[in-house]
């Protein structure tokens, strides 16, 4: 079978499913509001960063989109449903290539989509605050943020494919982003910039300081991502369906 069929498939599986669609919508509402209440805060703090502010929405947005990547994957699991998926296309690789694309393109597409009403908003809100921001920075921080969600949603279909599971992928992967920097920020000293959240999130930053530069954060948080997958794929060619 070819690789367009399959990946017409498998995109129609994945934006049929309601809790999918809802997951995508609670990727941009929660973007856009809490970028929207962000902007109505103090902006005397000495490291007020207006990019980041505007954008800061993506910190709650992620976690939907880890959720759409983990539950795309894992509902192939859910009654022996990847033995019909495989049993249609029995190459896994163009399956879990399809199933991957999939996720990928509608998380990005809502990801601009979220990352630019964010600013949007937030920058009604900042006023006067956001008045030097260029249009080159603004349009590196949209970009980026939507990179910066499908990276992390593909993070996750890679860690369920490795687990078979949704559960299992939100209960490691959310603690592991939101808890561990903040654990073993003072002990690692400035490891905690390689985590794939804190590296990925560089490129929405106006300004920033530290060995990554707004592409290298995301070429961390894309390695990161990319050995998620890797070890998927491994798994789902190793194991029976």
């Amino acid at each position: 079978m070819y690789f367009a069929p399959v990946l017409r498939s498998e995109a129609l599986k994945v934006l049929s499913l309601r809790s999918l669609c809802a997951t995508l919508l609670a990727v941009l509402a929660a973007t856009t509001a809490f970028s929207a209440l962000a902007g109505v805060s103090d902006t005397s703090d000495p490291d007020f960063d207006p990019l980041f502010m505007a954008l800061s929405g993506v910190t709650p947005g992620q976690i939907a989109a880890i959720a759409f990547g983990a539950t795309a994957v894992s509902s192939e699991y859910q009654g022996n449903g990847i033995r019909l998926s495989l049993a249609a296309v029995p190459r896994r690789g163009r399956w879990f290539a399809a199933k991957l694309a999939a996720v990928a393109v509608p998380v990005f597409a809502v990801g601009l989509l979220s990352a630019f009403a964010a600013l949007v908003a937030a920058r009604a809100g900042l006023g006067a605050a956001a008045d030097g921001l260029g249009v080159g920075e603004q349009a590196r921080g949209v970009v980026g943020c939507a990179l910066y969600l499908m990276l992390m949603a593909l993070l996750a279909s890679g860690l369920a494919t490795l687990f078979r599971s949704g559960a299992a992928t939100l209960a490691t992967l959310i603690p592991f982003l939101l808890i561990v920097p903040f654990v073993i920020g003072d002990v690692a000293g400035g490891a905690t910039d390689f985590l794939p959240d804190r590296a990925g999130q560089v490129v929405l930053y106006q300004t920033h300081d530290g060995l990554l530069g707004p592409w290298g954060g995301l070429a961390v948080t894309a390695l990161w991502t990319a050995a998620a997958l890797a070890a998927g794929a491994w798994r789902l060619r190793t194991r029976d369906a």
